[in-house]
């Protein structure tokens, strides 16, 4: 039976969960997952663990931050001053903004409010983080 490998286009079901157990993301009732091995399209560690599986075969792997999305970077942390809120702007703790940067637009999380600034986070949600997926190969293309 044929075993997926670099270049191979492949469909995957998953379940990512975190160290605590929490579901982070999932295919479960949609359709696979598919990309091409070593494309690009998905961390390092996904193309790992799916690279020599064969249709029908299940699979957990863990990855590590450093091959998913990468350790926290403290220069991705960012104070902003209030004042330079929209006034119909009111940050909360957990809440999902999108800025820009002149040149392109990003998602960041705020991860404190005080009086006088709010801490952002441009860090991925992910980062940091340990991951743990259950695959399940459906077919190689």
């Amino acid at each position: 039976m044929a075993e997926a490998k670099r270049g191979d286009t492949v469909r995957v079901h998953y379940k990512g969960t975190l160290d605590d157990g929490s579901v982070f993301d999932s295919s479960e009732g949609r359709e696979p997952l598919e990309f091409t091995i070593g494309g690009g399209h998905v961390i390092a560690g996904f193309d790992q663990g799916v690279t020599g599986m064969s249709p029908g075969d299940e699979r957990t792997i863990n990855i590590p931050s450093s091959d998913a999305y990468g350790e926290v970077r403290a220069e991705l942390l960012l104070r902003v001053p209030r004042e330079q809120f929209p006034p119909d702007v009111t940050p909360e703790v957990g809440q999902q903004l999108q800025m820009s940067d002149g040149q392109q637009q990003f998602i960041v999380t705020v991860r404190d409010v005080a009086d006088d600034a709010v801490l952002l986070d441009a860090n991925h949600p992910l980062a940091g983080k340990a991951l743990t997926f259950e695959l399940t190969l459906v077919d190689i293309r």
